[in-house]
């Protein structure tokens, strides 16, 4: 039945021990032991105290879900089992609430999660904060950009796929209600000798292969790439595949981050080109040449790969390749250039990629602040995610491991100190008496590498800068002669006696005693790598690209700029990062995940021992929980620690109605657990000894399993009592309705009997009612029936003689009806079609019906024309009502008039309105235009014929210019007093004014038009219209026009013409006018 509880502590169902601060008995086997136990049951976290130790599982686990996210928001850190969200949840809720700053410090060795851990922090505060177009924008950018700084700073390892090579920490901005304004990334100690170099086994940083594998070949292209990887020497081949990574994809989500954190298409396309000569740098070989001087120079052997290194990045191809052969060396006012032989220039190479790679990957760091940085000026809350390399301890330690390593004491010595100032302070704030605790200080460490004087860093940077020849021996030696007396230092080289018989220890070695443990490092290259020295002419020539981003990267090399002064080392840049950071994390307030790898193998279900004590035992957790156990192993508030235990005391069993302090206080004493195991805080209880712990859970287990026992038994009872209680309100309800329906049932037997007999009686007087009176019917239907036969053959008596005289007329009427009947019926059947045009009529049947025929033919003619015309519309109406009232005009008198019928009347023949040349005429005009085309006017001089534009609208014609659109002559309609035309097919009519109007003075008009039907009706209705008479349309082939003071006649004739079809207009004399017509 404990298995129904519902849970409220991390200590309920507990796989081993959740909390390592509660493991007894307390070692290094059973820390080992409990943590596999734990492990093997999927357990990946458990606490230190409020450390997190997290072991990476290698494989999907489902803990991360949505659900579980709900679990633990606003939940108690020890309130459920050991999660990476419950640290999550308490970072965030004490920024929120407490206004706290918080930093979330999460370390291990390559392998062990920490990238992963991270990006569950990140998404789990983004899950838990608020929402909104605006937040969620924000959120979305955040996550985004660890896609975009995987892509460039991670790379698949020995011991890691996706193992990050640089140090992170990421600054999420806050305001006061807890929603995310946006962030600020902080990058260290990019691994950049990955460039070009690769450990066997290991690959290069993951986007050079996503872009070979998931670029288009258009856009390779661009980038002038291939999409094999065996043709650049930068990329090794023996693990350029990894399996269950699909880089293809992988470089599909990397541009689509890129484009939500807020990168312009342009800059993305400059990176890659960037990244791509980074990696067509590797293919440039060099071959020796000897000068005419003795000194040994290096020429390039192909230079196709430099000139498509040089259109990538737009440097002058002879500048790039002179960088590369040459180099100047500048002191005050004198510039010495040196000739580079092979060795040197491959270092060049090397160096221009190393850093161009570093470089851009620092201004994708900037470039990804500026779009998530927080646009607000209000005060912001911070919460800080540490992700940084882990303590490394490889078989050949190099310059790279020694500041890791170092950066890993800095962290070790600020946890120590962070730890046990939080336990002091809780202390002091509950008003328990502080013990000191002794425990290993690093510091003494920390200042054997970083000591100003007497460091390692400083003697490494004060041997690159002497001048004289500076060797990695000359630096041991001198590292020999200052560190030789230090306890944690160790070299064979060193004069101390101590140190002469440990023959494990190589000559060109040290070794130092890490908080972790001794780690040796070879000493090859400390000084090349700390130098970290780019020469000059290689930055110029950087800074000479016609590529904005390149010229961007290289600010040093401007002419106008040039420094004499050498830049800082890689160690000093480093140190005062790390001493930033530092500062930074000492102003929040710090949780922690430590990461363990279970094994080597990166596969699940393997948990290697030797492994885990090695990562153990330089991570310090034994040491961590020591501290924590120093004084109590245990603290709990009153309230959830009155709530979990009150079962074992009557008195505050099952409620406590004091203070939740004094109730636990009659707990203890009812319990009778020494005074000196436990001790009583302002508000919380203070446990010295798991064992204590364990002893009131193991009675709080058998308390549960008797409550258990009662709860069951008193609900047994109150299950039968109550089942008892419904059995018995059942059956009286039963019974109630039983009796009910057998009433019920009784009442309607006794009323449908009763109306079976109503109904039986009413039967039986209804059909003695019927039978009499059927009787009285029938009897007076008798005398009815004798009557009528008596008057009827009376009648026949009487009227025989005049039926007989009639018989014959009546026959006829009514054959003659008949024959009418069917005469109707049959031209029901044989009517024709209802088209106007359709002349066909049934036959007539009878003389007689020869009229009556005619007439219905009428008739129906009449109808179905009526029907066809209410089918129009008005505009429809108005066309025919024209070409009616030109079949009245013109039907058998013109000749042109049947090419007319078909041709439907559309006025405006002239867009004049939008046409720009008739601006003019259409400003004159503001009447509504009725027609408008284009005549030709005839000379009365010599018969030649002049375009004009003619209009007729409601109250004036008017002629114009065609060319030039200006009016003419304007007419009103009450001057035109006829038009006059011939019977013949053409298109020559007059237009004759009445005499004395002002628009007589120059005579009539004698025009030719190729519409000449349409114009003269439309002329002839807006005439009627407006002046209520009708316009006189004489069609004469011989009619008299006024020209002037001069009357001349036109005279119409057959003929052949040169022009073909075209009629033609000639004076014979000054009377006479002929017009030929073909």
């Amino acid at each position: 039945m404990a298995k129904m509880e519902v849970k409220t502590s991390l200590l309920d169902d507990m796989i081993g021990v959740g909390d390592m601060v509660l493991l007894e008995p307390l070692n290094e086997d059973s820390f080992i032991n409990n943590l596999k136990k734990r492990f093997d049951h999927n357990e990946v976290y458990t606490y230190i105290g409020s450390v997190v130790i997290s072991i990476n599982p290698y494989r999907s686990l489902p803990i991360y879900t949505p659900e579980k996210v709900e679990e633990y928001r606003n939940r108690n850190f020890y309130e459920l089992s050991p999660h990476i969200f419950a640290l999550a949840d308490e970072a965030y809720r004490s920024l929120r609430d407490q206004d706290k700053d918080q930093c979330i410090l999460i370390t291990g060795e390559s392998g062990a999660g920490k990238t992963e851990a991270s990006k569950l922090v990140m998404s789990y505060v983004a899950a838990v904060c608020g929402k909104g177009a605006e937040v969620n924008q924000v959120k979305e950018q955040l996550l985004q950009s660890n896609p975009v700084l995987e892509a460039f700073g991670n790379a698949k390892t020995a011991r890691n796929d996706n193992s990050s090579r640089f140090g992170k920490y990421m600054d999420i901005e806050f305001d006061f209600k807890g929603d995310p304004l946006g962030g600020v990334i902080s990058n260290y100690l990019l691994e950049k000798s990955r460039v070009v170099k690769q450990p066997r086994g290991e690959r290069n940083f993951h986007i050079f292969y996503q872009i070979l594998s998931g670029a288009s070949e258009e856009f390779l292209c661009k980038l002038k790439l291939e999409r094999d990887f065996s043709r650049y020497n930068y990329l090794g081949l023996d693990s350029a595949r990894v399996n269950g990574v699909d880089d293809a994809s992988n470089f599909r989500t990397v541009r689509n981050a890129m484009q939500i954190v807020g990168f312009m298409d342009h800059e993305t396309q400059s990176v890659f080109e960037v990244v791509a000569a980074v990696l067509k740098l590797g293919n440039i070989k060099f071959k020796p040449e000897s000068r005419a001087n003795g000194l040994d120079e290096s020429k390039i052997k192909d230079k196709n790969e430099l000139k498509e290194i040089c259109e990538l990045t737009g440097i002058d191809q002879s500048v790039l390749e002179r960088a590369f052969s040459f180099r100047t060396v500048e002191a005050k006012q004198e510039k010495v250039s040196t000739t580079l032989n092979v060795a040197q220039a491959y270092y060049a190479r090397d160096a221009l990629a190393k850093n161009l790679y570093s470089r851009l990957f620092s201004w994708l760091v900037t470039r990804i602040n500026e779009s998530i940085k927080a646009q607000t000026k209000v005060r912001k809350k911070v919460m800080g995610v540490l992700d940084i390399y882990g303590f490394e301890i490889f078989e050949d330690n190099s310059f790279e491991q020694f500041i890791i390593n170092y950066c890993n004491e800095k962290l070790q010595q600020i946890f120590i100190e962070l730890t046990l100032k939080e336990e002091q302070e809780e202390y002091i704030r509950e008003g328990i008496e502080w013990t000191h605790i002794e425990y290993f200080n690093n510091a003494i460490i920390c200042d054997l590498i970083e000591n100003n004087q007497t460091g390692i860093l400083a003697m490494l940077d004060e041997e690159c800068l002497r001048p004289g020849t500076v060797t990695d021996d000359t630096f041991l030696e001198k590292l020999n002669q200052v560190c030789a007396t230090h306890q944690h230092f160790e070299s064979r080289m060193s004069k101390c006696s101590r140190f002469l018989n440990d023959t494990s220890l190589p000559h060109s070695c040290f070794r130092i005693q890490h908080y972790a443990g001794k780690v040796m490092y070879q000493v090859e290259g400390f000084v090349d790598k700390n130098n970290d020295l780019l020469y000059r002419d290689l930055s110029q020539a950087m800074w000479k690209a016609n590529h904005s981003l390149i010229k961007a990267l290289f600010p040093e090399g401007n002419p106008a700029k040039i420094n004499l002064k050498r830049p800082p080392t890689a160690g000093s840049q480093f140190k005062a990062s790390v001493a930033t950071l530092m500062k930074n994390l000492q102003n929040k307030n710090p949780n922690y995940i430590r990461c363990i790898k279970p094994n080597e193998k990166k596969a699940a279900d393997i948990f290697n021992e030797a492994l885990v004590c090695h990562q153990i035992r330089y991570l310090g957790l034994l040491e961590n929980v020591r501290v924590r156990r120093a004084g109590y192993a245990f603290r709990q508030a009153y309230e959830p620690c009155l709530e979990r235990y009150k079962m074992l005391c009557r008195q505050t069993w099952p409620h406590w109605r004091g203070p939740a302090r004094a109730g636990v206080e009659v707990l203890f004493n009812e319990l009778r657990i020494p005074e000196e195991e436990f001790s009583f805080g302002r508000s919380k209880i203070f446990i010295r000894n798991p064992r204590t712990l364990f002893k009131l859970e193991d009675l709080r287990k058998q308390r549960l399993e008797d409550l258990a026992t009662l709860i069951g038994k008193i609900y047994r009872g109150w299950k039968c009592r109550t089942r008892f209680l419904l059995m018995k309100r059942s059956q009286i309800v039963i019974a109630s309705w039983y009796r009910r329906y057998a009433q019920q049932k009784r009442y309607q037997k006794i009323k449908s009997s009763a109306i079976t007999v109503q109904s039986y009686i009413r039967g039986w007087k209804a059909r003695k009612l019927l039978r009499e009176l059927k009787h009285l019917k029938r009897c007076n239907e008798a005398a009815t029936v004798i009557a009528a036969y008596w008057h009827g053959t009376q009648v026949r008596r009487e009227y025989r003689k005049f039926f007989r005289a009639n018989a014959g007329r009546k026959i006829y009427e009514f054959t003659l009806q008949r024959i009418m009947q069917k005469y109707f019926l049959e031209m029901k059947n044989k009517m024709p079609s209802l088209s106007p045009i359709d002349k066909t009529w049934p036959a007539r049947p009878y003389l007689f019906l020869d009229s009556t025929h005619r007439e219905l033919k009428r008739i129906f003619h009449l109808w179905r024309c009526k029907k066809y015309r209410d089918q129009f519309t008005d505009q429809q109406k108005l066309i025919y009502e024209e070409k009616l009232e030109a079949s009245e005009l013109f039907k058998d008198k013109k000749a042109l008039y049947p090419a007319s019928v078909g041709q439907p009347f559309q006025g405006a023949y002239l867009e004049i309105s939008e046409n720009p040349k008739y601006k003019k005429l259409t400003d004159a005009v503001d009447e509504k235009i009725i027609i408008a085309e284009v005549v030709n006017k005839i000379n009365r001089a010599n018969g030649k014929a002049a375009s004009r534009i003619f209009l007729l609208t409601k109250n004036n014609v008017l002629l114009a210019d065609q060319k030039s659109g200006t009016i003419k002559s304007e007419v009103p309609l009450g001057d035109v007093t006829k038009v006059s035309m011939s019977s013949q097919n053409d298109g020559f009519f007059a237009v004759h004014l009445k005499e004395g109007s002002e628009a007589a003075s120059k005579g009539d008009f004698l025009l030719s038009s190729n519409h000449l039907i349409e114009m003269a009706t439309k002329l002839y209705r807006t005439t009627l219209s407006q002046t209520k008479q009708k316009l006189n349309i004489e069609i004469s082939d011989e009619f008299l026009v006024q020209f002037k003071q001069e009357k001349v006649c036109v005279k119409f004739i057959q003929g052949s013409q040169k022009n073909g079809n075209i009629p033609t207009c000639k004076r014979k004399n000054n009377r006479l006018l002929e017009v030929a017509v073909p």
